[in-house]
């Protein structure tokens, strides 16, 4: 199985330790780091069929919601191979690494699609936050294959961790750390950075209730599959600048 591992910057030492996602017990749900573990769940498709990651449309935008109800996420298959061993840092200056993308190529990331900056997100109405491919222009960077936050034009580099390159956003995304298995399928299994879930939940109460039934129902945890489709389908209106 093509597994995910991270490094976290660890005591006054700075040393590093490598830290196998998949090898941390499940039944803890602790954090680790910058890295919290969360039910291993298998990415489906709107009829509940597994996602290949080798039928993955290339700079296409995905949206699954994981690892909570209520938290939306992006899948993207890039247009050629990440940046590997990437050094990251939260806006409190936490500091860890982001490995590299997975599958053979090294093409396939995942992020929370919750900015970094105010928390804009896709939702079944519109989404400000998406992916802007290459052959596209935005008002965000001089140069496009980026994810950007239309609200505040922030922007963020996915083959690189989803390091802010521009705008007012302060960190990056959160990474979804996901494993492609040897039979193709695409799984979810924790969350790598900071998530500002807290604050979202916090700051969103009425559009949760209109779509979870309120912030208890948001915050429930996905548990063995995550349905996964295009933007298109998840929200009916997506704004790009």
């Amino acid at each position: 199985m093509n597994r995910r591992n991270f490094l976290k910057v660890v005591g006054a030492t700075g040393a590093m330790v490598a830290i196998n996602p998949s090898m941390i017990d499940q039944k803890l749900y602790g954090d680790t780091g910058m890295y919290k573990a969360y039910e291993r769940v298998q990415l489906v498709d709107g009829n509940g069929a597994p996602i290949k990651a080798s039928k993955l449309k290339k700079e296409t935008n995905y949206v699954f919601n994981y690892p909570h109800v209520g938290t939306p996420a992006l899948l993207l298959n890039l247009d050629d191979a990440t940046a590997t061993d990437v050094k990251l840092k939260s806006e409190d200056g936490q500091e860890y690494l982001w490995k590299s993308g997975v599958g053979k190529k090294r093409t396939i990331v995942a992020y929370s699609a919750i900015c970094s900056h105010q928390l804009s997100h896709p939702t079944p109405n519109d989404s400000f936050i998406s992916y802007v491919q290459k052959s596209k222009k935005t008002m965000a960077y001089d140069k496009a294959g980026i994810i950007v936050c239309s609200s505040h034009l922030s922007a963020f580099d996915p083959k690189a961790g989803a390091k802010q390159i521009a705008g007012p956003a302060p960190q990056p995304l959160a990474s979804i750390v996901i494993e492609v298995g040897d039979d193709d399928t695409i799984w979810a299994v924790g969350v790598l950075g900071s998530d500002r879930f807290h604050e979202y939940f916090k700051s969103y109460k009425p559009e949760l209730k209109e779509w979870y039934d309120g912030p208890r129902g948001a915050k429930k945890l996905v548990k063995i599959s995550a349905k996964t489709v295009t933007m298109n389908e998840y929200s009916k209106e997506i704004i790009q600048y």
